[in-house]
């Protein structure tokens, strides 16, 4: 990224740090019986918050290398046992994931695939790829492909992949259209897509945009796995563009 890039990610991830000890402040003067400089703390925190929704949607850039602690957090609805129940990944396949971060879901997702099945993982951030490959080593998996490359023109011929998702990632990329072609494009006729979102990460796409994306990009939507605000978006290449 470049310098300016780099300077804003720094501001965007220190907002969102000052963001969660002003709601943990919050809580805990709730918690002590001051309501008044509780709702002023709670009031300073949803400020904060709707600043850094426009912000992302203005300027979206991936998670920082130094905030992967925020990867290892429990997922609830996206846990990777939810992943591999909406993605179904079967032995043999090749499987692109986006963004794939420290790993949470790469590993399970690339076990499933074994003996003969390849998990690519793309990341603009070597720093990610390689937090990847340590997680992946340490599990004894080594059916992990990483490369480094951008979401917007992605480094592999058409028709590559069984399968494709992306894990609260499609708001981080510049251009979600751009992406969202690119991955119809190097997904299998008979292949799919998810997307998974959830309205706490900053950088959510509601459900109505994704689709309104989706369908610009030759993709056909099948169903949704969750709830309006938490969901798994599963798409297929449409047949005729």
């Amino acid at each position: 990224m470049s310098p300016a890039r780099d300077t804003a990610t720094f501001l965007k991830a220190s907002l969102f740090h000052v963001e969660l000890a002003t709601w943990l402040l919050a809580i805990g003067l709730a918690l002590a019986a001051r309501p008044r400089p509780a709702a002023a703390s709670a009031a300073l925190a949803l400020g904060m918050d709707v600043a850094g929704r426009a912000w992302s949607r203005r300027s979206p850039v991936p998670m920082p290398y130094f905030m992967r602690w925020v990867l290892r957090l429990p997922r609830g609805p996206h846990a990777p046992a939810r992943l591999l129940r909406s993605l179904e990944p079967r032995p043999g396949e090749r499987i692109l994931e986006i963004g794939p971060g420290v790993g949470i879901h790469a590993i399970p997702v690339a076990e499933a695939l074994r003996p003969d099945g390849v998990l690519e993982a793309l990341d603009m951030q070597q720093p990610m790829l390689d937090e990847l490959a340590r997680h992946a080593a340490r599990h004894g998996v080594a059916n992990i492909v990483t490369r480094r490359g951008d979401a917007q023109r992605l480094p592999y011929p058409d028709a590559s992949f069984d399968a494709a998702y992306l894990v609260s990632v499609l708001g981080e990329i510049p251009d979600a259209r751009a992406a969202l072609r690119e991955l119809r494009r190097v997904i299998r006729p008979a292949g799919r897509l998810l997307v998974c979102e959830v309205v706490l990460d900053p950088d959510f796409v509601s459900l109505s945009s994704l689709l309104a994306l989706a369908a610009e990009a030759g993709l056909r939507f099948e169903r949704k796995d969750g709830v309006r605000f938490i969901y798994t978006a599963v798409f297929r290449p449409m047949t005729s563009l």
